[in-house]
């Protein structure tokens, strides 16, 4: 069960204003707000517990290095979210990613005992059946809606649709898992009532296959007996709270501001940058279920029409297919950070992925206390955020020619006496720049990375040491080979030799 508390907007609003200005305590408390959230809905996706780290990984570094594009920082959180989502498509996409999935362990509730796991397990099976008959992507909209906390607009941001689309799309898919946990409460216990009923049910399986949900749903819609019974409502969103969340890996945090902070690889962090690229003119990820295919070798045989339109469809039936497994993936399955991980096939080619339809009854495997995470749970109260207008296609113009690379101009900085930090300028000059800071010198300390369009500037803080014994004075080296000097003041002369400086404490009050 997700213990999430409801977030602050007006922190994600801070926070995105620190990650803009390259601060990495502002990453560092972006991880430990979002990290596990966000490795949850990767998991979804990706159902491999190593494929959703990294995905989270290059997920954050790629929010340090572009935040600074987005223009809607109102609308941060979505944003996030569409950043690792992205990830997840790329990796989905990824021709030669492994054929053999590990899922995470569940994050377990300490204060259960035996006979409450069993209840459990009993509703997760009630709410999988529920859950069997909507399509993946649906699943997809009420994992964010009812578990992750998002609104209409975010969850639109969040997917690339619009903000009326999103309403929709939830909408349907509210109206479909309610007419889903009819058909299974009445699976369970309307049989004696309605002998068609039981005959849709008379094979016994449980929870209901998509096809027996679907026909069950028929069913009820021209059965009075089964409408009467349909009629009494259940809350979808407590009984969601059962199903089961992933646990984030404990080296995760660590690896992310490692990579952050300095002295990063450069081509490492410009690598991530690149990859999550392009973005739109408000700053936002083009999502990769609508990018063109890059040109390559064509196949030998007959011309396929609409490359483009046929991959971004695959890549459609991957999630779909990824949110088709909510929420278990078998009785035999071992789970529990103590057990040996128990590996599943993933499909070898994305074209027999299950499509965004309800599945067939193999596709549709009986749930367990494995970890999922498309596993909705009650709604947090939201605070409303602003709406926009749609904004245009994200798709790329064919003929659009790629920005102008500038260069990198920087300024140095230098610190009075008790002074502890400085800003150095960095600014784009003559096109678009990705920057990084790759290291530094004497002591000085300063991390950050970046996009700028032409023109643009920003700041990196660079703080000094704590003892002068090294000297009053060093550098911070960028990607491009730009250096900044940053220089401190950290004596001053004795009155009885002017000549001679003093150490001055860095806290005089400590004494």
């Amino acid at each position: 069960m997700s213990a999430w508390p409801s977030l602050d907007r007006s922190d994600d609003l801070r926070l995105a204003q620190g990650m803009a200005a390259g601060e990495l305590d502002a990453l560092a408390q972006l991880v430990d707000r979002y990290a596990a959230r966000l490795y949850d809905y990767c998991h979804a996706l990706l159902r491999d517990q190593r494929s959703a780290a990294s995905a989270l990984h290059d997920a954050f570094i790629a929010a340090y290095a572009h935040t600074g594009q987005l223009s809607e920082q109102d609308r941060f959180r979505s944003w996030l979210y569409a950043l690792a989502r992205n990830e997840c498509l790329r990796r989905l996409q990824d021709p030669d990613r492994p054929t053999e999935r590990y899922e995470a362990p569940e994050v377990d509730d300490v204060f259960m005992d035996a006979e409450d796991r069993a209840s459990r397990q009993e509703t997760r099976q009630l709410v999988h059946s529920a859950l069997s008959g909507l399509r993946g992507r649906e699943r997809e909209a009420l994992d964010l809606l009812l578990r992750h906390g998002l609104i209409a607009p975010e969850i639109g941001g969040a997917l690339g649709i619009g903000d009326q689309e999103a309403a929709d799309l939830i909408a349907e898919a509210q109206r479909r898992l309610d007419d889903g946990l009819a058909a299974a409460m009445i699976a369970l216990s309307g049989r004696d009532d309605c002998p068609s009923v039981a005959a849709l049910v008379d094979d016994g399986q449980w929870p209901l296959t998509p096809p027996t949900a679907r026909k069950l749903i028929r069913h009820i819609e021209s059965c009075p007996t089964c409408m009467n019974r349909r009629n009494r409502r259940v809350s979808t969103g407590r009984l969601l709270q059962v199903l089961p969340v992933a646990l984030l890996p404990a080296d995760v945090r660590p690896a992310i501001l490692a990579t952050a902070g300095a002295p990063a690889p450069a081509d490492k962090v410009q690598r991530i940058a690149l990859a999550a690229e392009p973005f739109d003119e408000w700053g936002w990820p083009i999502s990769k279920e609508q990018r063109p295919q890059p040109e390559g070798r064509r196949a030998s045989g007959p011309p396929r029409l609409l490359p483009a339109v046929v991959a971004a469809a695959v890549v459609i039936l991957i999630v779909a297919g990824a949110f088709m497994w909510l929420p278990g993936d078998g009785p035999d399955k071992r789970t529990g950070a103590q057990t040996p991980p128990q590996t599943s096939s993933a499909p070898d080619d994305p074209s027999q992925t299950p499509s965004d339809t309800p599945t067939s009854p193999s596709e549709s495997p009986t749930p367990s206390d494995t970890p999922t995470t498309e596993t909705p749970t009650p709604t947090p109260t939201p605070t409303p955020t602003p709406t926009r207008t749609p904004r245009p296609s994200k798709t790329p113009s064919p003929s659009t020619k790629p920005p102008h690379r500038g260069a990198l101009s920087v300024g140095g900085c230098g610190m009075g006496l008790h002074e502890d930090t400085c800003s150095i300028s960095v600014r784009a000059v003559g096109g678009s720049v990705t920057w990084a800071v790759i290291g530094t010198s004497g002591g000085v300390r300063a991390g950050g990375a970046g996009r700028l369009n032409a023109g643009a500037s920003t700041t990196v803080t660079a703080s000094r040491p704590d003892s002068c014994d090294g000297g009053t004075s060093g550098t911070v080296r960028f990607s491009s080979g730009a250096a900044a000097s940053v220089t401190w003041v950290c004596a001053e002369p004795s009155p009885d030799d002017p000549g001679k400086p003093q150490q001055i404490l860095r806290h005089p009050m400590a004494e």
